[in-house]
């Protein structure tokens, strides 16, 4: 998501600054690069100067801390890249952004990602955009939720899918969150936006992606009660199909209402595109997917225990 923003930001003329440890990869060309470390007492003192926009993805309250307090006085706008997981009740769908926030807990426990965000979001004060990201797709998503399906269809045969063709998803590409992003901060809009799409169905979104990379999709649904009892996982991770989430403790998760967000300006291109520059992506970089999503020997499997039979 930063890359993505800081290549837009230059695209637009800004001149444009990536203050960060250098750990996940090259910034885009034509920016400046700072080595910077927020877990260090001196971590921020290369940053100098002031900035009209600052977009913030951390995810350690500490390290957001640090920011807020060494830049006083030296930033226009504050974004801070949030999280969907700031919510406390995925059960409930067409919740927004009104709906309460989960509590704050210790950062150090990566289980507490969700209230670690929340606990980041209040300090930096009601001036600050906080867009609430859902599951961000697109080219160069290494997290491989999206692009397992992507490569999945692309390879053809009959596909496993989870749940049923109704069940509710949500996401937004990349390239859409950051553009919208930059527009919301240089109109200084403040406060939370949740930053994804409008709901859409699982079945809905495997028949566009399957437009995107040219294939008839032929697909087998297993049943929640199925997937739970051959072990596979929800989510991402190995052994896993994607995007699906347990019923109903999770029927809210991919089912918030955005039209705020959406009458604000948020552009959501079609999945079909997403798909197929996801697919080129994958083709021209090499990126094999291996951290989510199940192996071809496991999907087989489970297709031989439910008879392989395509259903749509």
């Amino acid at each position: 998501m930063s890359r993505e923003i800081a290549r837009q930001a230059r695209e637009r003329g800004h001149e444009v600054v990536c203050a960060a440890r250098g750990m996940a990869g090259d910034p885009p060309a034509d920016v400046e690069f700072v080595r910077v470390d927020r877990s260090l007492d001196d971590g921020l003192a290369a940053v100098r100067g002031d900035f009209d926009l600052v977009v913030d993805v951390a995810r350690q309250p500490s390290h957001v801390r640090r920011a807020v307090t060494e830049l006083a006085g030296r930033v226009g706008h504050w974004t801070f890249i949030s999280s969907a997981s700031v919510y406390r009740d995925f059960g409930v769908a067409d919740q927004n952004v009104f709906e309460p926030l989960a509590a704050d807990a210790d950062e150090a426990d990566p289980a507490n990602y969700g209230p670690a965000k929340v606990a980041c979001e209040q300090l930096f004060g009601p001036g600050a955009l906080l867009v609430r990201a859902g599951l961000i797709v697109g080219p160069e998503d290494l997290s491989d939720r999206f692009t397992y399906w992507v490569e999945r269809l692309a390879r053809g045969g009959p596909v496993l899918a989870p749940g049923s063709p109704g069940d509710l998803v949500q996401l937004v590409d990349v390239r859409d969150l950051a553009a919208w992003s930059l527009d919301a901060a240089q109109a200084r809009l403040a406060g939370p936006y949740d930053g994804m799409s409008m709901p859409f169905t699982r079945g809905e979104l495997l028949a566009q992606i399957a437009a995107g990379v040219g294939v008839e999709p032929e697909l087998v649904w297993a049943d929640q009660e199925f997937l739970v009892e051959q072990k596979v996982e929800a989510w991402m991770g190995p052994r896993s199909l994607p995007m699906w989430v347990p019923l109903p403790e999770y029927a809210g998760f991919m089912a918030r209402d955005t039209s705020a967000t959406i009458d604000a300006g948020l552009r959501i291109r079609p999945v079909a595109d997403s798909a197929r520059d996801t697919l080129t992506w994958l083709r021209e970089s090499g990126h094999v997917v291996s951290r989510s999503g199940l192996t071809a020997e496991e999907e087989d499997d489970l297709l031989s225990l439910l008879g392989g039979r395509a259903t749509g």
